[in-house]
């Protein structure tokens, strides 16, 4: 599903020195794998997450998505694979506060050609449990009812590839355990997720670890 070939990326800083940030990644994540990329702050999961999501692009490396080539693609093309391949799933739930959940679920449908939209997004909605709040107002939600509105949103698209950057940081113990029994289910369907979490607990529920420190990844560790 993904590989990795040498990825390097380096921003500038305000005094125009260089930060090198990723330093040569090389990885693979099969098809229908739960992998976890796990580190401490500040060793490249965010930067590396966002090359994986098409978000950004390295300045090195290739990347093939799905057997397809994407480093190098113009932002149009990367939009567009974003868009049909890729759910996303954040510590921040990233819901609009005046829509219900119905309402945020059919977002990325807006760019899509889709069938009865509203209509996926209650399946959607139901898929993870919170058919009997559609029309509920996230301020209406508790914090892991709103990580499944959003978890919800990422699936609506139908995507091979979920990417979620630390989902459970903002809960309690008893949801993050929700949302992750929720992920495993998913993952049991055959869809592919690839998890950044600093919690090594709930790296070990994952069936592949992959450990990156100071821009290196130094091990890949069945779970």
């Amino acid at each position: 599903m993904i590989k990795l070939r040498n990825i390097k990326k380096s921003f500038t800083r305000p005094d125009q020195s260089r930060l090198e940030v990723l330093k040569g990644i090389d990885c693979e994540v099969r098809r229908g794998d739960f992998a976890a990329i796990v580190g401490p702050s500040g060793s490249g999961k965010s930067t590396l997450m966002n090359i994986l999501g098409l978000l950004d692009q390295p300045d090195e490396g290739e990347y093939a998505l799905a057997g397809e080539v994407v480093s190098g693609l113009g932002s149009t093309d990367l939009a567009g694979i974003r868009n049909r391949q890729i759910g996303f799933v954040f510590q921040q739930f990233h819901l609009l506060p005046r829509t219900t959940a119905i309402e945020n679920v059919e977002l990325p449908l807006i760019y899509s050609d889709a069938d009865r939209p509203e209509q996926r997004a209650v399946d959607s909605l139901c898929s993870v449990g919170l058919e009997d709040r559609l029309d509920h107002y996230p301020s209406q939600l508790s914090g892991g009812q709103q990580q499944r509105v959003a978890i919800a949103r990422a699936l609506v698209t139908d995507p091979e590839l979920v990417l979620a950057d630390e989902p459970t940081g903002n809960l309690d113990q008893d949801s993050t355990g929700e949302i992750m029994e929720l992920l495993l289910d998913l993952n049991r369907t055959g869809r592919t997720i690839l998890l950044i979490t600093h919690d090594l607990e709930i790296a070990t529920r994952c069936s592949t670890v992959l450990r990156i420190e100071d821009g290196r990844l130094i091990e890949e560790l069945a779970a």
